[in-house]
């Protein structure tokens, strides 16, 4: 059964009818083809009108719509063949992050991500998407050796932050993240990065330092979630209101859009009316045309040029006024 949000009832309603009327149209003594073809039509009309019109808080909510594809739905559909690779050699395997090397049109790669899971049961197994530091090690790991072998990196980015837990923190949660941005810096091969749904902070950046950087149209990547901004911002005793959610996800500037105007991205990434749940083949075909073209691009630079471009990359992110004396 298709889930819908909140600012969609006005679509489900419309599809529900559709769907009524198409069981109808089996009957012999009823021809009603004309009536479907116009709810059919007055339903891409309003899907296109909401759309096209989406707020922040909006498209935080597509972000973490409970059908959207995520990191294993995209390799499946992306790759020829994935051979998963597990644990970070020191502590355990993390199943918030997925990774392995696949082969993409022809070419070898490493991939990795976070991966969310569906059903209560699976959310639980992987954490939400939530990694703990073995999962980041894992990634570091897996980065190394695509590194080694002379293979581009593909990260997925799709996580609402990295685990906040007692026994994370224990073991070097910032710490984890912390080497990962080193090290990622100054990865001898090509790396591209592609948001495919919530950019959490700290927890996605440990697998977002590379040298392109995608999003998905109605992806999100911010240094908070709209409810924490909401909850530091406003907090009081009674509970939050969607329109504060919505007044600090404006705020936040989180959108792909936001992110292309402030240089941050290289590219966004369309998805199809209604978002990636409506048509994932067509969404993987996109990314994997990307890819495809990064690596081109990428691929005859040395190890040396790769670095010192990544490295100015990230020192001209951000515009500063200087303010006069």
């Amino acid at each position: 059964m298709r889930y819908y949000l909140e600012f969609e009832k006005s679509i489900e309603e419309l599809e529900l009818k559709i769907e009524e009327l198409k069981r109808l149209s089996n009957r012999k003594d009823m021809d009603i083809t004309s009536a479907v073809k116009k709810l059919e039509k007055k339903a891409k009309e309003l899907r296109s009108e909401i759309f096209s019109n989406l707020t922040p808080w909006q498209k935080t909510l597509l972000a973490r719509h409970p059908d959207r594809p995520y990191t294993l739905d995209y390799i499946d559909m992306l790759s020829e063949d994935f051979i998963e690779l597990h644990g970070d050699r020191r502590f355990s395997d993390d199943p918030a992050i997925a990774g392995g090397f696949a082969t993409i049109n022809g070419v070898h790669v490493m991939i990795i991500g976070h991966q969310k899971g569906r059903g209560t049961k699976e959310r639980i197994y992987r954490n939400f998407g939530q990694p703990q530091p073995e999962g980041y090690r894992k990634a570091l790991r897996l980065m190394k050796l695509a590194e080694r072998f002379k293979k581009p990196i593909i990260t997925l980015i799709d996580t609402p932050g990295a685990y906040p837990g007692i026994g994370a923190e224990e073991r070097g949660q910032s710490e984890a993240i912390a080497t990962n941005l080193m090290e990622m810096s100054k990865m001898k091969t090509p790396i591209i990065s592609v948001v495919i749904g919530e950019g959490g902070s700290g927890g996605a950046l440990a697998l977002g330092v590379a040298d392109r950087i995608y999003m998905l149209e109605h992806s999100v990547y911010s240094v908070i979630s709209p409810e924490g901004c909401a909850a530091i911002l406003w907090r009081k005793d009674g509970d939050l209101t969607p329109e504060e959610f919505s007044k600090s996800a404006d705020a936040l500037k989180l959108t792909a859009q936001d992110l292309l105007g402030f240089k941050i991205i290289d590219g966004i990434i369309p998805e199809p009316l209604g978002g990636a749940h409506r048509n994932p083949e067509a969404v993987a075909k996109n990314i994997s045309e990307i890819i495809m073209q990064s690596i081109e691009e990428l691929g005859s630079k040395s190890g040396g040029k790769l670095i010192d471009e990544r490295y100015k990359r990230l020192r001209r992110i951000g515009s500063f006024d200087v303010a006069e004396a």
